[in-house]
C-alpha cells in the first residue's frame, strides 16, 4: 500500500510499466468528467470515475482484488479508506468473484485509517484489503477516480 499526493507520483512510476500512463491520466482529471469507465490502455488500465457520499464505518466492508491493482485518487472531498493486510481478513461475506475481481470481508480491528483529500492517491495491491468510501469525521460528497491496473500487464 502506498499513500501520497499526485505531486509526488513520479516517485512510483518505476513500480509498474503502466503507472506513468496512469498518473499522466490522473493529472488531466478536472472534476467535470461524467461517471463511468475511461480506457487508458484497454483492459490493462482503465479509470472508473465515481461520485458518491461517504458512508459510516459501520456500513463498510473490506475488499481485495487479484487481477487488478487499485490506484484510488481523490479529486475533491475527504474520505477514509480502511487498510489491513489480506492475511488479517477473518469473516468472508462474499467469496472471490472472478467477474467482479473481488472478495469481501467484515471489518477487522487491525485496520489502519488512511485519510485522503483532494490530490491524494493510494495504491492498493492484491495483498492490501481495503474498505473505501468511509466518512472522515462527517459524510462528504466525493469525486474520485479508481484506476484498475492489471497486475500482469501485457505491454
Amino acid at each position: 500500500m502506498i499513500l501520497d499526493t499526485l505531486d509526488n507520483a513520479a516517485r512510483y512510476t518505476s513500480l509498474h510499466p503502466l503507472f506513468a500512463k496512469v498518473f499522466d491520466y490522473l493529472r488531466t482529471v478536472n472534476g467535470t468528467e461524467t461517471p463511468g469507465r475511461y480506457d487508458i490502455e484497454g483492459d490493462q488500465a482503465f479509470a472508473l470515475v465515481q461520485t458518491y457520499a461517504t458512508k459510516p464505518v459501520e456500513k463498510a466492508l473490506f475488499e481485495a482484488h487479484r487481477k487488478y491493482i487499485d490506484v484510488q485518487f481523490i479529486f475533491s472531498g475527504r474520505e477514509t479508506i480502511l487498510w489491513a493486510p489480506l492475511a488479517a481478513m477473518k469473516e468472508e461475506t462474499m467469496a472471490f468473484d472472478e467477474s467482479k475481481d473481488a472478495a469481501l470481508w467484515k471489518l477487522v480491528p487491525e485496520a489502519t485509517d488512511l485519510h485522503l483529500s483532494g490530490g491524494h492517491f493510494c495504491i492498493l495491491y492484491p495483498q492490501d484489503a481495503h474498505a473505501p468510501c468511509v466518512e472522515w469525521e462527517t459524510s462528504e460528497q466525493i469525486f474520485k477516480v479508481v484506476v484498475k491496473v492489471a497486475v500482469q500487464a501485457e505491454v
